[in-house]
């Protein structure tokens, strides 16, 4: 796997030999004092993205496809114990996922199974903070103060963990088909009964790039709204070089635990396409015999905006897809506002009966 991955090792900047950083907007290193570019340090030919047996790197993973390819520090957050991964010369004051200043630098972590491929950042900072701008505004639940009291100075662009899986299913399954009918009963009234009759066939189908989230840093909830991200078109082969300037998190969720996690997706998936094959108006006894085969992972990092803000004694996350700009947060709710509007909706139900009453 990582004979087809390249690695960058210098990041400093051409001109003054300050550090530079990756930059989505212009995609290319840029050096924040100088203001020099270097879009040639990074290479992306999407095609070099390398897909893993599953099957084999489930029995043995060596070494050498572990490690950031970079000097990278790693600090675990004591209290959501999210483990953070950025440039080795950074002082991290506080966690990026939930603002904690308890961090611990680690040492001892096992070094994760390198990416095979990242998806780069395509929106810019300055429209991340215009979307949140106008996503505070939105939600009518909302407090009226939230926009003041909600601190919004901080906006992290961060590299979250993800496995993708891939693998052909063939499936057998067998079914009692139910066929509606209507009789009449003694009272002349119309009842519906069910002929049952036995059913089956056969399901071919390919799971291209089924995600699973491996981040313990952003609340699992946010991540499926953030989706979908465009694995299949976008991702490019992973260089230390996209990394510089920003932080990663260190997957918690193995590949064996995400493999699970993925053939219990898969599998659900899987029933649900047998189901809709059965003919009928309804069924039972559903059984589903699946067989899979070219199963492959990757591991890859997607880029995500994340704000945390602080209401009340409560923190909030708010996200955004760093490739697409779709957004997905967290606010609190107002419960004068819900009174109001249930009150509203029973004296609007008490008028109502007392109209049809008479």
């Amino acid at each position: 796997m990582s004979s087809d991955l390249t690695a960058i090792n210098k990041f400093s900047c051409p001109a003054c030999g300050a550090e530079a950083v990756w930059n989505p907007g212009k995609k290319a290193l840029i050096c924040p004092y100088c203001g020099t570019e270097s879009p040639a340090e990074i290479k992306a030919d999407g095609s070099l993205v390398a897909e893993g047996d599953l099957i084999e790197a489930l029995r043995n993973l060596s070494d050498e496809d572990r490690g950031w390819a970079a000097e990278r520090k790693t600090v675990r957050c004591q209290s959501c114990n999210a483990i953070s991964v950025f440039d080795e010369k950074r002082v991290a004051q506080r966690c990026d996922f939930c603002g904690s200043p308890a961090l611990m630098a680690v040492d001892d972590i096992k070094a994760p199974i390198r990416p095979s491929g990242l998806l780069p950042f395509d929106v810019a900072e300055s429209t991340v903070r215009e979307q949140i701008r106008q996503w505070y505004g939105s939600h009518w639940f909302a407090p009226n103060n939230l926009k003041g009291k909600a601190m919004t100075d901080t906006v992290h662009g961060v590299y979250l963990p993800y496995w993708t899986f891939d693998a052909q299913v063939a499936a057998q399954w067998e079914a009692e088909a139910g066929f509606y009918y209507y009789v009449r009963n003694s009272k002349g009234e119309s009842e519906r009964r069910v002929r049952w009759e036995h059913a089956s066939g056969a399901l071919d189908h390919f799971f291209d790039d089924t995600l699973v989230p491996a981040s313990s840093g952003v609340h699992e909830k946010l991540l499926h709204q953030l989706e979908p991200f465009p694995t299949t078109t976008g991702i490019k082969p992973y260089d230390p070089g996209y990394l510089s300037g920003w932080v990663v998190e260190q997957y918690q969720i193995d590949l064996i635990g995400a493999a699970q996690s993925s053939r219990a997706r898969m599998d659900s998936a899987v029933r649900g396409m047998c189901s809709s094959q059965v003919p009928g108006d309804t069924q039972r006894n559903l059984q589903v015999q699946a067989d899979y085969s070219a199963q492959t992972f990757k591991h890859i990092l997607l880029p995500v905006w994340l704000l945390v803000y602080t209401y009340g004694t409560k923190s909030y996350q708010v996200t955004v897809n760093g490739s697409t700009g779709k957004i997905a947060g967290e606010y609190p709710i107002s419960w004068i506002k819900v009174a109001l509007v249930t009150l509203l909706g029973l004296i609007v139900l008490f008028i109502i009966m007392y109209f049809n009453s008479k």
